[in-house]
């Protein structure tokens, strides 16, 4: 039977909820035009019914229980925005257990438990879609799963959090430091009153496991991604990575290759040069390496409730156009690729070291054969006088080396004699 108009039941209705059913409303001719029916809210499941909504939702379309809305008979479509882990995702076993299609933006949840849930989609022949979870309004997991399809893909490398890169922005643009742009980041709600997630990488961290699982066609699980966080970063090293031709993002990275997959995101060096250092404030992007296409980079605000809403509301039309073509859940969810993480043997980067040290005149002979014990070529290497006297600061940049040899230096660097203080590390991209 041919539906008339396609109903949709909302878990939640916060920042995100909130933006999704104003975009419902507001657009309607236009969702209409695209699928050839209707498209309405029917059922808002909300925690508080006593909470101001605004004008944008229908009081009438507000309740408490999960349950009524995934067992309603005339719900056609799921979008889950309420947040958090294990209610979640129960709420989105039950409604693809009972053949309904999901929308969901919750990242934290699929990056723990997305290969389950998509395998369970599969074999209820219906939907997920998960496009607002990485990168707000940009369309990077449909770039990836669709647009880039017929390319083999190497690698991602991206600004996927828009409060790390707000911060570093207003660190180097306007001289603050880390504290008074972390606080203006939370008066200006890009983060929350614990920034611990955004700022530790671990928000990140949950966005590149997603985006490694897709490009790569095998599972990679949240614990497969290196996490270094930004808390340590100084002014100081913005203005010396400046010095040097770089800029200091935090960053997302996932290569593959014969040997398997390594993921990271930690503070980066990155060439001036490169596109990415240019990306600014709250805004995320991504860089895309295939073997066809080459290099590729996909812009826009990584947060906001609209932003955000536009990739939820455009899984709703996907997932209903399947609806109508009676072509829900074909997508195989099994992976390609058995999973292959590599050891730090083979993971391999440039690294870049400042050190305060002896001014002594064996220092740098000292310093030269702790690297070259551990295979390590010196791309560049600076002295210059440190605050007190008999001190110095030696600022080194490794040619690419393996994560190992560079555990193993700074260890004989901690060690040293004629080492007082490793001042700061950073991974380099880019060439500088």
């Amino acid at each position: 039977m041919t539906k008339k108009e396609i109903t949709i039941g909302m878990l939640g209705c916060g920042t995100v909820g909130s933006g999704v059913a104003t975009m419902i409303r507001e657009n309607e001719r236009e969702l209409t035009q695209r699928l050839g029916v209707p498209v309405r809210i029917d059922k808002i499941v909300i925690r508080d019914l006593e909470k101001e909504r605004g004008t944008f939702v229908d009081h009438d379309l507000l309740c408490l229980n999960i349950a009524d809305v995934i067992n309603d008979p005339s719900i056609d479509v799921i979008v889950e925005v309420m947040g958090g882990i294990e209610e979640a995702r129960e709420a989105i076993e039950q409604a693809l257990c009972a053949k309904k299609p999901v929308i969901t933006a919750n990242k934290d949840l699929m990056a723990l438990h997305g290969h389950e849930l998509l395998r369970l989609a599969h074999e209820n022949s219906c939907d997920l879609y998960y496009e607002a979870s990485v990168a707000g309004g940009i369309p990077i997991i449909r770039a990836v799963e669709d647009g880039l399809s017929s390319d083999r893909i190497s690698g991602i490398m991206g600004i996927v959090n828009g409060t790390t890169n707000y911060i570093l922005t207003k660190m180097k643009e306007e001289n603050w430091s880390y504290d008074e742009a972390l606080k203006k980041a939370q008066e200006l709600g890009f983060a929350e009153n614990d920034p611990t997630a955004d700022v530790e990488g671990f928000d990140a961290a949950r966005k590149m496991a997603i985006l490694s699982t897709l490009a790569f066609s095998m599972e990679v699980h949240l614990e497969d991604v290196k996490v270094s966080g930004m808390t340590t970063i100084k002014k100081e090293d913005l203005a010396l990575a400046e010095q040097f031709g770089y800029s200091v993002k935090m960053l997302g990275f996932s290569e593959h290759d014969e040997n398997g997959v390594d993921a990271s995101v930690e503070p980066v060096f990155l060439a001036s040069s490169h596109p990415l250092a240019s990306v600014r404030n709250e805004y995320n992007a991504v860089y895309v390496y295939g073997d066809a296409v080459g290099e590729t980079m996909f812009y826009g605000p990584g947060a906001g409730s609209l932003p955000t809403a536009t990739a939820v509301v455009s899984d709703v039309l996907m997932a209903c156009r399947n609806l109508l073509l009676g072509i829900g859940g074909k997508r195989n969810p099994n992976p390609m690729y058995d999973r292959l993480i590599k050891g730090e043997e083979n993971q391999h980067a440039q690294f870049f070291h400042r050190l305060l040290v002896k001014d002594e005149v064996d220092v740098f002979s000292e310093l030269t054969s702790i690297y070259s014990s551990h295979n390590a070529s010196l791309g560049s290497i600076i002295q210059r006088p440190g605050k007190e006297q008999g001190e110095a600061e030696v600022i080194l940049i490794t040619k690419s080396l393996s994560r190992k040899n560079h555990r193993q230096i700074i260890e004989d660097l901690q060690a040293s004699y004629s080492v007082k203080e490793i001042i700061s590390q950073y991974r380099v991209e880019g060439g500088g």
